[in-house]
């Protein structure tokens, strides 16, 4: 498998590519508007054409470029089916997996940042990888004050699907904002200070409601637009607003 974890500095989202050597196919998971030709010129540069965008979620803090590399390359756009957006061709699910050449994108439904978030589990010869978007990140998780956001369910997600895979499964987050690239099932498990070590989930809820984080700058803009699967009808608007600070997810 080619792979590449690929930074948008602003709103601190990690994108990944992921390509097949034997078909040339590709797919770009949770793309970023801002980051169009960068990953353009990155398929490019690996002899890739790309098949899929894929999202882990709606995103609040960023408009994703699905729809745009749509109208560039004739990809197709994939969604958590449960959205049910329109714009989108394709809906995966548990039971809907996508796979393109040898690579296969096994859903977990893993609500509680959003209703309807998935993670991604990749079972590779030697190695697994889980791409747990919003949901779970090094050291951390996303905030779950808003968009169906419920801490419990949370809590719930990553305890039944992420921490009882093997510990040695590679934990690749959404964002970081302290420029860490990945982890792994056992150390989220040992020492996350939200979910690790033991935290129970009256614990864990009780830190969630009292983390007072802003309310995010963009997601008025982003989520509309996010619908729309990156079709934004104000871009200089969404543009004009600053940047994320690193407390968006908490």
């Amino acid at each position: 498998m080619i792979f590449r974890q690929l930074f948008e500095p602003e709103s601190s989202t990690y994108t990944y590519l992921f390509g097949c050597p034997d078909t040339g196919e590709a797919v770009l998971l949770d793309p970023v508007m801002e980051t169009v030709e960068r990953d353009l010129s990155v398929l490019q540069e690996l002899g890739l054409r790309l098949s899929y965008t894929l999202e882990t979620h709606i995103h609040a803090d960023h408009v994703t470029s699905a729809c745009r590399l749509r109208s560039l390359t004739g990809c197709k756009v994939a969604y958590p089916e449960m959205d049910g957006l329109p714009c989108a061709d394709v809906g995966v699910s548990e039971v809907n997996a996508l796979s393109i050449g040898g690579i296969t994108f096994h859903p977990l439904f893993t609500p509680g940042h959003t209703e309807s978030h998935h993670s991604y589990l990749l079972s590779l010869p030697g190695t697994s990888r889980v791409f747990t978007g919003d949901a779970l990140l090094i050291d951390g998780c996303g905030r779950t004050d808003f968009q169906g956001g419920d801490a419990a369910a949370l809590y719930d997600s990553i305890h039944e699907k992420i921490f009882k895979l093997p510990g040695d499964t590679l934990v690749f987050p959404a964002h970081d904002y302290q420029h860490r690239h990945v982890s792994t099932v056992a150390q989220e498990r040992e020492r996350n200070p939200r979910l690790g070590a033991g935290r129970t989930l009256d614990e864990f809820v009780e830190i969630m409601a009292n983390l007072n984080l802003p309310y995010p700058k963009r997601i008025d803009i982003a989520v509309p637009a996010n619908r729309l699967c990156g079709d934004c009808p104000d871009e200089e608007a969404l543009m004009a607003i600053e940047p994320e600070g690193p407390s968006r997810q908490g």
